[in-house]
């Protein structure tokens, strides 16, 4: 026996209109520098048994209320539990290196900072993207860069990060023609959106680009078969 249908209309529902607005939902709106030292701790599946660690740069506010901890990864600020790559790094857990504890939710005070700093900052939405806050550069970031073409990439240092109102956030870098003053800080005129210039963008720390400077081999080999795995595709015959 069937199942007997409704008199009410069927309502069609567009997934793709839901899916944009789970999307707008998790857009970042707000940025809060971590300044304490907390690490983010992941994993790789080469060492199970290992956990790693590496700063955090920002803690973000995303729309839906939840504050996510971010670091520079692969080609964007990311937030920390979107790592869930088995061979590049699997997302573990927040740690504070002073009390050793481990936690997986964004500490209080962070929260607090940032809901009472959004509630502040109050930004009324427009159809054109605009800039909605720009915070330092702490940790030494640096971002491999590659053009179209055969141009040379370019190894170049973050001074800053802006955040739109569309939830992107950018690294900001400086055209060295344009340098009118030492130190270079965020706001200054040589500063540029990375991704503004440059197809592709990779955030290394500090102490790996200090190795691509210095040419070392196997830090050179990792980045070729990192940031150009087409190339480094066998060819076919």
């Amino acid at each position: 026996m069937g199942i007997p249908l409704s008199n009410r209309p069927a309502q069609v529902i567009d997934l793709e209109t839901m899916r944009q607005r789970l999307l707008a939902r998790r857009r970042l709106i707000r940025l809060a520098p971590e300044l304490d030292g907390l690490e983010m701790v992941y994993r790789l599946a080469s060492s199970p048994d290992t956990l790693y660690g590496m700063p955090l740069l920002a803690w973000g506010l995303r729309e839906d209320g939840e504050v996510v901890g971010m670091v520079p990864w692969m080609e964007a600020l990311t937030p920390c539990h979107r790592l869930d790559d088995p061979e590049h790094g699997s997302f573990v857990g927040y740690r504070d290196p002073e009390t050793e504890e481990l936690f997986d939710q964004a500490p209080e005070h962070k929260v607090f900072e940032l809901e009472h700093a959004a509630a502040y900052f109050d930004y009324e939405e427009t159809e054109q993207v605009t800039l909605i806050q720009q915070i330092p550069e702490t940790q030494g970031t640096h971002a491999l860069c590659m053009d179209e073409g055969d141009a040379p990439w370019q190894l170049k240092q973050v001074f800053g990060w802006r955040l739109y109102s569309d939830g992107a956030v950018e690294a900001l870098l400086a055209d060295e023609r344009l340098v009118e003053s030492t130190p270079i800080l965020p706001g200054d005129t040589c500063l540029y959106p990375g991704h503004s210039r440059h197809r592709v963008v990779y955030f290394f720390q500090r102490q790996i680009a200090n190795r691509i400077r210095r040419e070392d081999p196997a830090t050179l080999e990792a980045l070729a078969l990192m940031v150009m795995p087409e190339a480094n595709k066998p060819s076919r015959g």
